[in-house]
């Protein structure tokens, strides 16, 4: 089972990534299934998959950017922003341009390299689901949530910098 944290809580995920695909026929092979995308797939594709009888929704690596979406990115119920390595920290900024500039509310997920000592900073940002790597103790990465009391930077969460909070 992929271990997925939700809104605070580890959940059944319903949803599929798609890494590499030839094709719009994968999709057909499985019908009904949920499948998250990745973007060029997507933009390849999508006037053959706009009939598909499951949800898809897609997901961006961390070289590419929210604004490649356009006018369709509050279609999807979710976006996932992948982290290759964990080092890698592009996938925070497409996160918090995603609910700052675009005012997305759906589901942004963090696929991946995602590790325990990510996860509060990551939430801070935007994120609301987090698809943990293999190894990652579940029970460990709950609590990773609740590591600090507050943020000195502003967040999404709370937007004013904590000297502007006094």
């Amino acid at each position: 089972m992929q271990k997925l944290i939700k809104d605070g809580e580890l959940v059944q995920d319903p949803w599929t990534v798609l890494k590499e695909a030839t094709g719009p026929e994968v999709l057909r092979a499985v019908p009904g299934k949920n499948f998250i995308v990745p973007l060029g797939f997507w933009k390849l594709y999508q006037d053959e998959i706009s009939d598909y009888g499951g949800d898809f929704a897609i997901w961006l690596d961390s070289h590419e950017h929210v604004n490649e979406i356009g006018d369709s990115l509050n279609t999807f119920p979710l976006i996932a922003l992948n982290f290759p390595v964990f080092s890698d920290g592009r996938s925070y900024t497409n996160a918090r341009e995603l609910r700052e500039r675009y005012n997305y509310q759906g589901e942004i997920r963090a696929i991946g390299d995602v590790l325990r000592d990510q996860l509060f900073y990551m939430s801070k940002c935007g994120f609301n689901a987090f698809s943990l790597r293999h190894d990652q103790d579940t029970e460990e990465c709950l609590a990773a949530f609740n590591d600090f009391k507050t943020s000195y930077q502003a967040t999404i969460v709370e937007p004013a910098p904590l000297f502007r909070r006094r």
